[in-house]
């Protein structure tokens, strides 16, 4: 990508936007434009654990956040309207065991994984909007995780998979790759609001009947405006009905809220979700406790970062937490064998110089907690040194 690394080019390669995304090489084919462009990114991960994991510590090297991808676009104009596809392929550089007894994740003869999260087509036009279809970023909480500076880096580690989690979890609800029908409008002055239907999700309760019977919806309304304090601000929500073998249901749904603003190369990012039934990290993922009934949820980030003149480099500095409330049934188990994780917190301290118009090396820091009942908890340290590069 012919352009300074940033958060907003970070989260283009992420989300690959609501149309065809721009790319470094672009190839004309007759009334056709094809786009081909992506990252490869690695960093060293060392852990320290003390609390319950006392004395564990890791070494690792492995993709940060944002997936290594190389994404194959193409649009034209046909009939008044823009057209497009998008395909985009995600290679881990984790080695995953290729079988066997004695074998496992980064031991000999191991493979690494290949995840395609995009692949979509959109047609629409700017007097009235566009119309995506095919499977893509959702819309719920994804301007959280596209505002979040360790996008460029690692954030909270993880063991294994080819990315980690960033704030996933520590602060807002991952917005994830769906399947799903989706509509964005036009943008009047700065407003504009995206809605999209989703296939239905299984959750993790046991009694989850799965009927596909009713669609997942979610959406967002948001403002931006430009000059010297370019900002915009965000108001998203996503409902789901979850249905039991044994009759009954319960509907998980979640409302989130967030802004940044920059000036004179500050930028300032808020964000805020609280939900019923959608859990704490991806959604439907531990929302419902063992009889069935809602888990309340709730997680918010503070972010401040300062792009350095001339130098370039950017420094920042966040705080967030995520939160999962007990119900009556979870208190009376814990009350026998307690160990309920009810909070995630962590600081990150993080510095992105872009070496190259291309290329940033990334230095971060992760001091995070996990608070469990009855005072059962972990805590991590996390540094990570690496580099990310677009093309």
């Amino acid at each position: 990508m012919n352009k300074q690394l940033s958060m907003a080019v970070a989260g283009a390669v992420l989300a690959m936007g609501a149309s065809v995304a721009s790319a470094g090489i672009t190839i004309p084919a007759g009334d056709w434009t094809v786009d081909i462009g992506g990252n490869v990114n690695a960093f060293y991960q060392h852990t320290n654990y003390s609390g319950r994991n006392t004395g564990n510590n890791t070494n690792t090297i492995n993709t940060g956040l944002l997936p290594s991808a190389i994404g194959i676009g193409a649009k034209t104009r046909q009939n008044d309207l823009d057209i497009g596809v998008q395909f985009t392929f995600f290679p881990g550089i984790d080695s995953t065991a290729l079988g066997g007894a004695g074998y496992g994740p980064n031991a000999a003869l191991g493979t690494n994984s290949l995840n395609i999260r995009q692949v979509f087509l959109t047609f629409g036009d700017k007097s009235w909007g566009t119309i995506k279809m095919g499977r893509d970023l959702g819309v719920y909480e994804s301007d959280a995780i596209l505002s979040d500076m360790t996008l460029l880096g690692v954030g909270t580690p993880v063991g294994g998979g080819n990315t980690t989690l960033g704030r996933i979890g520590y602060s807002y609800l991952y917005a994830d790759w769906k399947t799903q029908i989706q509509y964005a409008s036009p943008n009047w002055n700065g407003f504009s609001f995206v809605g999209a239907i989703d296939t239905p999700w299984k959750s993790d309760y046991a009694a989850d009947a799965y009927t596909q019977e009713d669609m997942g919806f979610e959406g967002k309304v948001q403002y931006e405006w430009a000059g010297d304090f370019a900002g915009k601000v965000w108001l998203g929500g996503i409902t789901q009905q979850v249905n039991f073998v044994g009759g009954g249901d319960e509907r998980a749904e979640g409302w989130d809220i967030g802004g940044k603003v920059g000036f004179s190369g500050f930028e300032l990012v808020g964000s805020y979700y609280d939900g019923e039934g959608i859990g704490r990290t991806g959604f439907l993922m531990g929302g419902l406790d063992a009889v069935g009934r809602q888990r309340d949820s709730d997680g918010w980030y503070l972010q401040g970062t300062y792009k350095i003149p001339n130098i370039g480099t950017k420094i920042g500095l966040s705080y967030g937490e995520s939160n999962l409330d007990m119900t009556t049934n979870d208190r009376l188990v814990d009350a026998v064998v307690g160990g309920f994780n009810e909070e995630n917190r962590s600081w990150i301290v993080g510095a992105y110089h872009p070496l190259t118009k291309s290329l940033n090396l990334v230095a971060e820091y992760n001091d995070a907690k996990n608070k469990f009942s009855r005072g059962q908890d972990t805590k991590a340290r996390t540094l990570s040194l690496g580099a990310i590069l677009f093309f």
